[in-house]
């Protein structure tokens, strides 16, 4: 119980600091230097937690702010941070008791196994292709056994493309927005259709399987 109630203030001060300190986060980051890629850092941490300024707009910044690669490596550095400060919370706060619940839903047991055999790839493509919200596929893996390393190896590799996207989109913003604006633009058309791919397919499957049902009964 007292590891829950730790977790729990320990996540709500990271959301609250990042609420009442975003203004002067946000001017520190604008002045560049080493203070500002430590804060642009933390600012990136906490937005993992709760999305205290929109991560486009943050991203976008940092990558107007220190240049492609250098904001690449900042946006990707605390984004990994965070997920993994989370990640770990979630774990040795909340997962023995998800577990004990869990047993009694045997059906659920199982896609958790199947999940857990399969971490990487299933990791890695709720990454690439953000069908589920960021949080709680970290809330999912902390509960879940999936090794850390596993975790995040391929948190890192699924997130860099839309981090490189909206670096390179803020990096260039100040001399060209249309292009910006395009570099974004075609990336979320190629996500709006993957999503709309992978929902096709998984409702045609139920469709398929709900048919064979009948036919069965």
């Amino acid at each position: 119980m007292l590891k829950k109630i730790l977790s729990l203030l320990i996540i709500l001060s990271i959301i609250l600091v990042g609420i009442f300190q975003k203004d002067t986060f946000l001017q520190v980051v604008e002045q560049g230097g080493f203070l500002s890629i430590l804060v642009s850092m933390v600012l990136v941490m906490i937005c993992v937690f709760f999305p205290i300024v929109p991560f486009q707009l943050l991203a976008g910044l940092i990558g107007a702010v220190f240049g492609m690669a250098q904001g690449v490596i900042i946006t990707l550095s605390g984004t990994i941070i965070g997920t993994c400060l989370m990640f770990i919370l979630i774990r040795y706060s909340f997962r023995e008791s998800a577990q004990a619940k869990l047993e009694k839903y045997p059906k659920v047991k199982e896609y958790e196994a199947f999940f857990e055999k399969n971490s990487f790839t299933a990791v890695l493509l709720t990454r690439l292709i953000p069908i589920i919200p960021s949080p709680v596929v970290n809330i999912i893996c902390g509960l879940s056994n999936i090794r850390l390393i596993t975790f995040i190896t391929a948190s890192a590799i699924g997130k860099l493309p839309n981090i490189i996207v909206l670096t390179v989109a803020g990096a260039n913003f100040s001399n060209n927005k249309w292009l910006s604006f395009g570099i974004y633009g075609i990336y979320l058309i190629i996500i709006l259709l993957l999503n709309y791919k992978w929902i096709s397919k998984k409702w045609e499957k139920e469709t398929v399987d709900n048919a064979s049902n009948t036919t069965t009964s």
